[in-house]
Order: structure tokens, then C-alpha cells, then sequence
């Protein structure tokens, strides 16, 4: 059995199913994990979606942000943006929302095998793994509730903010929630003191001199550890470190979509398809 990663798919369907064609994927007997953002701007999420739901427990995802706020779109708490070309999405028969909108709540923020960790935006530096996986527990718990209780739109919509930037046990309630997606999926560059920045998306090398931005990545104690992460296409995957790998590559973006083994580490890439920019 091979277990496979992916980056950021974000709609990429045609390149997903190319990669998983040159490994000969056999869903009987290999599995495949996605760091997050199935959907958004490329031109078929829908069939993304429907493609890891077929898959059953062959394939899982941890949620990104724009998984999230797919949910808060089909819950009525935000407007979708055409950019995103989710119509074919926002086109299904109420049941078939109603199952998506399920699927997609069942999902974790982190998952775990052994020494290998993966969410969508990283850990935060601060936290030990097995905390990271508490709070992530934590979660789910709270996300799942909020859809079987009928009231996941007032759930998302306090999901939204960039308050608290930092970390406190003490946290409770709706901030304790918010700042942990925060820093499972939006996460990039933090400041030495532990808080986080929700504005830059440059490449660290972009960044000046006297800038007191740190990518999250820095500030991470090396471990015994393999954390994997999406989220940041304009790392190409550079992280200087063999202990923590970036697989987001910008296929929506019109680079290319990794495919990455665990635990060789050998990977594939498919570069972007021309329907992909288009």
C-alpha cells in the first residue's frame, strides 16, 4: 500500500487525475490525503469533490481556508465570487448540498499516521504536535455539532476575523475556535512574539531586510517529525528543511500540482493545463 499527498488542488480535477493515472492508483490498496483547498478558482471543483467522496476512506483531506468557506457559501453566510467558478457546485439539488455540506464537516484539520503530520497552513510554533492534534480535535467537535444542531451558519459566520493574533490557554469560546482554524489554515508568517500576520503571501525571499515577519516554518523546532502543508503557492515548496514539506506548487496559478510518497519521499508534478488559467 502507497500512501500519496497532494497539494493544493483548487478545482485542478484535470491534473489530480493525470498524476494519480502515472502512479497507477489503486484505491483497493493505496490511499491519498490532500493538504487542503480542494476547490476554488480552477474550473471543475465539483468533480474534485466528487472524485474524494467516491474514493471513500481511499481518500481524505484535511480542511484549508477556502474548503471553509465553501461551506459558509452553500450556508447562505457568504456570497460566492465568480472568480472561484463554483456554479456547477452551487447548482446541486438540495440533498446532494446537504451531503456535501456533511462530507465536507466530517473533515479534519490535521490528520496523523505515525511520524507524519498534515494540515493545511502548518502548526503553530508555539504548539507541541500532540497539542496541535487536540486542538484540531477540539474542532471538529465544535464544527460538527454546530451542523447536526442546526446552527452551523451562525458557527461560520463567527468563524471570520483576524482576532485574537496570538495564543492564550485561557482562550474560550467563539475566539479559541477562530484562532485555531486561523492557524491550521491561514497561517504564514508570524512575528517573534507568537502573533500571526494575515496579510503577506510573498515568498520569504521577497521580504525586506528590517521586515520583523518570520515564516512559521522558522520557528518550528526540528523533531522526529514530518510535517506536510499547502497554503502557501508562492513558496514553490521551499522550506529549507527536510522535516517540513510545502507541497502547495500554484497548479491554479499555472505552475504545477505535487503528488509527494510518504514515506520516500518521492514525488510527482503535473504542470498546469491550459483550462486551468483560462
Amino acid at each position: 500500500m502507497a500512501l500519496y499527498l497532494v497539494g493544493d488542488i483548487q478545482g485542478c480535477y484535470a491534473e489530480l487525475d493525470s498524476l494519480l493515472e502515472r502512479v497507477a492508483f489503486n484505491p483497493q490498496f493505496d490511499r491519498l490525503w490532500a493538504v487542503g483547498d480542494l476547490v476554488a478558482r480552477g474550473p471543475d471543483s465539483l468533480a474534485v469533490l466528487q472524485l474524494f467522496q467516491q474514493l471513500g476512506a481511499a481518500a481524505t483531506t484535511v480542511l484549508g481556508n477556502h474548503d471553509l468557506h465553501l461551506l459558509s457559501i452553500l450556508s447562505g453566510v457568504k456570497p460566492p465570487k465568480p472568480a472561484d467558478q463554483l456554479d456547477a457546485l452551487l447548482a446541486l439539488p438540495n440533498q446532494q448540498r446537504d451531503a456535501l455540506i456533511d462530507w465536507l464537516c466530517q473533515c479534519p484539520l490535521l490528520l496523523q499516521q505515525q511520524q507524519l503530520v498534515v494540515t493545511h497552513a502548518g502548526i503553530y510554533p508555539w504548539w507541541t504536535v500532540q497539542a496541535a492534534a487536540e486542538y484540531a480535535q477540539e474542532v471538529s467537535i465544535s464544527l460538527q455539532a454546530a451542523w447536526q444542531q442546526q446552527r452551523l451558519s451562525s458557527w461560520l459566520t463567527t468563524m471570520y476575523g483576524n482576532q485574537p493574533a496570538q495564543w492564550h490557554d485561557q482562550l474560550q469560546g467563539e475566539q479559541r475556535i477562530r484562532f485555531i482554524i486561523n492557524a491550521f489554515t491561514r497561517m504564514r508568517f508570524c512575528y517573534a512574539d507568537g502573533r500571526l500576520d494575515f496579510a503577506a503571501k510573498h515568498a520569504p525571499t521577497e521580504s525586506p531586510a528590517a521586515t520583523e515577519l518570520i515564516p512559521w516554518f522558522e520557528l518550528w523546532q526540528p523533531s522526529d517529525y514530518r510535517l506536510v502543508f499547502g497554503h502557501w503557492a508562492a513558496l514553490a515548496g521551499a522550506t529549507g528543511r527536510d522535516d517540513v514539506i510545502g507541497l502547495d506548487s500554484g497548479c491554479v496559478w499555472g505552475e504545477h500540482l505535487t503528488l509527494w510518497r510518504w514515506p520516500d519521499g518521492q514525488s510527482w508534478q503535473q504542470p498546469a493545463l491550459a483550462s486551468t488559467t483560462s
